[in-house]
């Protein structure tokens, strides 16, 4: 069986913890929520959620920047720490995004327009990077996606490569080149695993049947 961690914030909503759980069974993988460690875990993923600590890239709390949630940025510092130790596939969506870059010396912006549009299943294009982990799974330079976040990657954390990007300049996806699979995008996959975005998920779990 694949197992993943699948760490929430404790007041992430049910209907959002049910997205996530659905697409990772869809695709064939056994979420767990309660993990403490990856121990008998074949992955982890960064979901979404409420915004991460801007403390842990040395910034001072902006007025539309959510109150922290240090307990769950804790437990994913610990589980990213060991999986990338591991090099265990990770799969970072929203805020998965942005915690990994964070994690990996990072920054964000608190605060951009344009992209909070939780209703459309299509919101804007993306361009995709050629030779890139993404640019292989959806097999296309222009996608179009959705959008959900108000915060996003600024300075790019150490080792990572932007893949893709939005057409006013903002992230939408990260990478960790020489680890077996480490793909962040800022996009929600999970809300439609009925078309291309279920690419994703099926390739998590190729990169995590590897060893």
């Amino acid at each position: 069986m694949i197992r993943v961690a699948l760490p929430f914030g404790i007041g992430t909503p049910e209907e959002k913890r049910a997205n996530y759980r659905s697409a990772l069974r869809q695709a064939g993988i056994e979420p767990v929520e309660s993990a403490a460690n990856l121990a008998g875990m074949c992955g982890l993923l960064l979901a979404g959620g409420t915004d991460v600590d801007p403390a842990l890239y040395g910034a001072a709390r902006e007025a539309q920047t959510d109150q922290p949630d240090r307990l769950r940025d804790s437990l994913e510092a610990a589980l990213l720490d060991e999986a990338l130790n591991r090099d265990l596939p990770v799969l970072g969506i929203c805020r998965g995004l942005q915690f990994l870059n964070v994690h990996l010396g990072g920054t964000l912006s608190q605060h951009i327009g344009g992209h909070k549009c939780p209703k459309q299943r299509e919101v804007h294009p993306v361009t995709i990077a050629p030779a890139s982990l993404l640019r292989a799974i959806l097999e296309t330079q222009e996608y179009v996606v959705n959008s959900r976040h108000h915060q996003g990657a600024d300075r790019v954390g150490k080792g990572l490569m932007v893949t893709a990007t939005a057409p006013d300049g903002v992230i939408e996806a990260l990478e960790l080149p020489g680890k077996r699979f480490v793909l962040a995008v800022q996009w929600h996959p999970e809300a439609r695993t009925d078309g291309p975005d279920a690419r994703l998920f099926d390739a998590f779990r190729e990169a995590c049947r590897v060893g």
